[in-house]
């Protein structure tokens, strides 16, 4: 069963604990899966993720961040995702390479088009089946972050977060086909509904449970 799940969103959206609830519940149904997240998962995405978020008296330029989760990415690929695909396990991340895109694209003012050229890259080729958009209005989801302690992303100017949505809710019109977009404003339980009907539809018959 090829079934390679991301989810996306911006600060305060509730991608973690929403792909945490997901996994959790396929294990419920018996079903193999790994959950994983970026930029991390490995040890060396570990180390990287401390540059790239909490090492504030770096100063990293928008194509040195891109190079950086990507490195992060395709060790992540080669690692934990492709031998999970290949032992037939459901792949359930928090955050891919639409991150990039929104982020360092979007955001950071990098051009599109050669970022996903370095994503594609990055993560052998691999696309996930379904991305999970968690969607809601920046001071929104800024709110429902500790201010107390902030990453390089978080404490950006709120005109920042404003284009990254911007940015994934263009990805999700470009490829409706794979986004799942959801309206993160509603309760968790009724958000993690809405992803377990959408994900039961998917595995195959022999494996889908009573909804």
């Amino acid at each position: 069963m090829e079934l390679f799940i991301t989810f996306e969103g911006g600060e305060g959206c509730g991608k973690s604990h929403q792909s945490k609830s997901l996994y959790r519940r396929l294990l419920a149904e018996g079903i193999s899966a790994v959950l994983t997240h970026e930029p991390g998962g490995t040890a060396l995405g570990e180390n990287i993720t401390k540059w790239l978020k909490w090492r504030k008296e770096m100063t990293l330029s928008a194509t040195c961040e891109l190079l950086l989760f990507n490195a992060s990415r395709n060790q992540l690929c080669n690692d934990v995702i492709t031998p999970a695909i290949i032992a037939d396990k459901v792949v359930v991340c928090d955050r891919f390479y639409d991150s990039t895109i929104a982020y360092q694209g979007y955001g950071r003012g990098l051009d599109p088009d050669i970022i996903k050229v370095i994503n594609r890259f990055a993560a052998d080729g691999l696309v996930p089946r379904l991305t999970i958009l968690l969607d809601m209005p920046v001071s929104l989801g800024l709110a429902r972050k500790s201010k107390d302690r902030q990453d390089r992303f978080e404490a950006e100017k709120i005109a920042f977060h404003e284009q990254v949505r911007q940015g994934y809710l263009q990805l999700a019109r470009n490829e409706p086909q794979r986004f799942f977009v959801v309206d993160a404003a509603l309760s968790k339980k009724a958000i993690a509904d809405l992803i377990w009907q959408k994900v039961a539809s998917m595995l195959p018959k022999t494996k889908q449970p009573i909804i």
